[in-house]
Order: C-alpha cells, then sequence, then structure tokens
C-alpha cells in the first residue's frame, strides 16, 4: 500500500509502494484522464498528471530511492511454516513537492467527475476507488499542518467548486513550486494552507499569468499549456 509522509523540511511528500502500488496509481490515473482528444479543454491538467505518472514509473524503474519495508514475517511463521521467507520487501520511493502533489490529488476530482459522467458511473469502478485512496491519503499527509478551521475551509472550497481546472494553466503550479521551495521550513508550515487555496480560488497572481499566456498564445498558435515559462528550479532541492 502506498504510504505519503511529509518530508524532514516540508518540502514535499515521501511517497514510497511497491511496484504493485505505484502501478495501480498510474494506470487509475490513465484511466481517468482518457486520451488526449477525450477532454480537450483539460489537456493542460491531463499533461501534468501524466508528469506525476512519469515519476512513479521512474522510481518503480529504479530510479530513485529504494526501502526495504518489514513484512510482519517473524521467527514464529518460518518456524510453523517450516520454510524460510524474506522479512522485508522492497518499496520504490518518489519524492513530490508539496504543491505539485496538492494539484496532483485536486485535479483528479475533475478527471474522476468526467470519468463518471462518460465512461463508468460505477460506485465500484477500479480507477475511481484507487484515486479517492491516494486522495485520502494526501489529505491525511496534509491535514496536521492545517488548522482544524483551515482544513474545513480547504475541503469547503474543494467541494463547492467544480469544475476545478477546467481550461487551466499548468505553468501556475511551476510558480508555486519555485515559489515554495524559497521558503524556510516554518514559513511552508505556516502557508501551506494558502498554497491549497491558491490552486482552488484562482486568485490575481494566477489571472495575471493566465492572460499573459493567452496574449502568446494568440499569435503563436500554441495552446495555452504549451507556452514556456522562463522559469528555472534550484539545482538541488532540499527535502
Amino acid at each position: 500500500m502506498i504510504t505519503i509522509q511529509p518530508t524532514e523540511l516540508l518540502t514535499g511528500v515521501h511517497m514510497s509502494g511497491d511496484y504493485w502500488d505505484f502501478d495501480a496509481l498510474v494506470e487509475a490515473i490513465y484511466a481517468l484522464t482518457g486520451d488526449e482528444n477525450r477532454y480537450y479543454d483539460y489537456l493542460g491538467s491531463r499533461q501534468r498528471l501524466l508528469g506525476t505518472c512519469l515519476k512513479l514509473r521512474q522510481a518503480s524503474s529504479g530510479e530513485h530511492e529504494i526501502e526495504l519495508v518489514v513484512n510482519g514475517i517473524h521467527r514464529g511463521i518460518t518456524k510453523k511454516r517450516q520454510r524460510i521467507f524474506p522479512e522485508k520487501n522492497i518499496y520504490f520511493v518518489v519524492d513530490i513537492l508539496m504543491p505539485e502533489l496538492l494539484f496532483t490529488a485536486l485535479a483528479l476530482n475533475d478527471f474522476i467527475a468526467l470519468y463518471k459522467e462518460t465512461v463508468d458511473d460505477s460506485e465500484w469502478s477500479s480507477p475511481v476507488a484507487t484515486a479517492r485512496l491516494f486522495q485520502a491519503k494526501v489529505a491525511d499527509c496534509i491535514e496536521p499542518f492545517m488548522s482544524e478551521k483551515h482544513f474545513v475551509i480547504f475541503l469547503a472550497t474543494l467541494h463547492a467548486k467544480s469544475p476545478l481546472f477546467f481550461r487551466y494553466a499548468p505553468q501556475y503550479v511551476d510558480m508555486l513550486n519555485i515559489e515554495y521551495l524559497a521558503l524556510s521550513k516554518s514559513e511552508r508550515e505556516q502557508s501551506l494552507t494558502a498554497f491549497a487555496l491558491r490552486l482552488l480560488a484562482e486568485d490575481d497572481t494566477y489571472e495575471i499569468l493566465k492572460q499573459e499566456l493567452l496574449g502568446v498564445t494568440s499569435y503563436s498558435k500554441q495552446a495555452l499549456h504549451e507556452v514556456p515559462l522562463s522559469l528555472k528550479y534550484p539545482e538541488t532541492i532540499y527535502w
């Protein structure tokens, strides 16, 4: 089962799971987002989610950290079964920046709604169930860093606004990532709620960015999400 824990400096989260845990989440996201022609007005958000999938695929290919996790096997079991079993399982690990994680969890809401509307509205849908479990783990991870009042406001805003990321400019997530990286640990603790709400509220900074991007697309003929920003991530990220 996937686990999601905040990193030491609250830079992001430490996601870990075995190969099949990561594979199940990736396949669920693939199913929910569909092919690139299915939801044209969500191309930017879809591409961003697939970027998270790529990180998970890379992790399950051994490109990131690997952990050995106790699996419950002990001497009593091996003696009773008269067999030798491994006492630890291999878990793959990937670290994801906090704004990126929040966007991934929030954007899945739109794709779940679209999937249920156009593909399968069953409550037993495996892709939906897998995505909801992931979202629940994200919520459990961030809740300790929000006051009870702020967490309620966050959930209320999340459920009140739909769709969340229709014709969205995903470059804003890069802006939030870089802004968040510039903060100290204590500042991150104090502002995590604000970053979460900024993804939901489309504040003035987002609106200015989107208008600038639309101005570029008017003559470049690019899709909104294809317009590059001259932003640079730090060469080294301390988690």
